[in-house]
């Protein structure tokens, strides 16, 4: 039983427990900036779109219902870009998380086979290779790689932990190159519409993949644009000879989204204004932190787009960690993220106005 978790790191945030107990002990409570869950209701109208679909006794198919399958298509196009997208483009997913660890055995990788993710990653690109058995590796630029054994190239953009945004530009020449070496490229982008100092582009863009999905697929979630982390709701747009098979694999798992949740889905990709809304607040959280941290002595660095700050006191991040849980304030060590992220912590913007306001005003107080 062993044999599996066996080939899998420590899961990262038990770690973080120590210091979680410690910040919760400040006099006003803690305020937990770590993993970065959505704290808002969940907008009325797809609260009644589930509602309205709860009475559902009967199977729901893994390819969503021809509704859904619409929903998407027609979001990608007006949001992203895309063009001419069919059914065939598109595959509904039980939340981005369980794609992005089971991706590479889904794909048949094996230890012959290399994955590629950026130097700072979020942690499950590598478990994904590790539970497949596959060889894995981190870059800085994957153009730079040795392209012989390697089979999937994870994109990051807006970036988690970093919310560094990849420009129209960078993407088309990764993937001109992987399309060169037959390397397939899926691209995260679930913080895409969550840009501040920048424009996150999608690989759906023919500006960037040349008005071809060959080789390119797209991972969408509902999580943070509509607070729909609870629901366990995604999806891929992208090339149907990947998604076709990978469609055929997940009927044999049962690998199925809710049909309340497809239903709950089509209302949430149906509607813009909750979006806007719920953006107005990250940014205003955004600003308050923002401006607190840069008083209390951080730099911040990249943190254009996403619901993080990238923040650092030039000090090893469990330094930092220690020193924000004695004044009540819980966040992520930058190297569950990788080694390059040694001497940073992420900052969520994922709390209540008043739990932001209380952080402030505890960096604002220096001591």
């Amino acid at each position: 039983m062993s044999a599996v978790s066996d080939r899998l790191p420590v899961f990262p945030w038990d770690k973080l427990e120590p210091y979680k107990a410690t910040a919760a002990g400040h006099p006003d409570g803690i305020v937990d900036l770590s993993v970065g869950t959505p704290v808002d209701p969940v907008p009325d109208l797809i609260q009644k779109a589930l509602v309205a679909a709860a009475d559902s006794p009967g199977y729901p198919t893994v390819w969503g219902t021809p509704a859904l399958r619409d929903a998407i298509t027609g979001w990608a196009e007006r949001r992203l870009g895309g063009r001419d997208l069919t059914h065939r483009h598109v595959l509904p997913i039980v939340g981005s998380k369980e794609l992005v660890a089971w991706l590479p055995t889904q794909l048949g990788l094996g230890p012959d086979d290399t994955v590629a993710y950026p130097r700072l990653a979020y942690p499950t690109y590598e478990v994904g290779a590790r539970l497949a058995r596959a060889r894995y590796v981190a870059y800085d630029d994957p153009t730079q790689l040795d392209p012989a054994g390697l089979k999937l190239l994870w994109l990051n953009s807006p970036s988690n932990p970093t919310g560094r945004v990849l420009a129209e530009e960078e993407l088309a020449r990764i993937v001109a190159w992987a399309r060169e070496h037959g390397v397939l490229v899926v691209s995260d982008e679930c913080y895409l519409e969550l840009g501040w100092e920048a424009d996150p582009v999608s690989v759906l863009h023919p500006d960037v993949n040349g008005g071809s999905y060959d080789g390119v697929v797209a991972v969408h979630s509902l999580s943070k644009r509509s607070n729909l982390a609870g629901y366990r709701a995604a999806f891929l747009v992208g090339d149907p000879a990947v998604l076709g098979p990978l469609l055929e694999i997940r009927k044999h798992g049962g690998m199925m989204t809710s049909a309340p949740t497809q239903a709950a889905v089509v209302a949430a990709l149906s509607d813009d204004a909750h979006v806007r809304e719920q953006r107005e607040r990250y940014a205003a959280r955004r600003a308050t932190l923002r401006e607190a941290l840069l008083a209390h002595g951080f730099r911040i660095e990249h943190s254009e787009a996403s619901l993080y700050l990238w923040a650092t006191r030039d000090e090893s991040c469990w330094e930092t960690v220690a020193h924000l849980a004695d004044r009540g304030i819980l966040v992520a060590p930058g190297d569950f993220y990788g080694p390059a992220g040694a001497r940073f912590v992420r900052v969520a913007l994922t709390a209540t106005d008043d739990r932001i306001d209380a952080a402030a005003a505890r960096l604002r107080n220096r001591p």
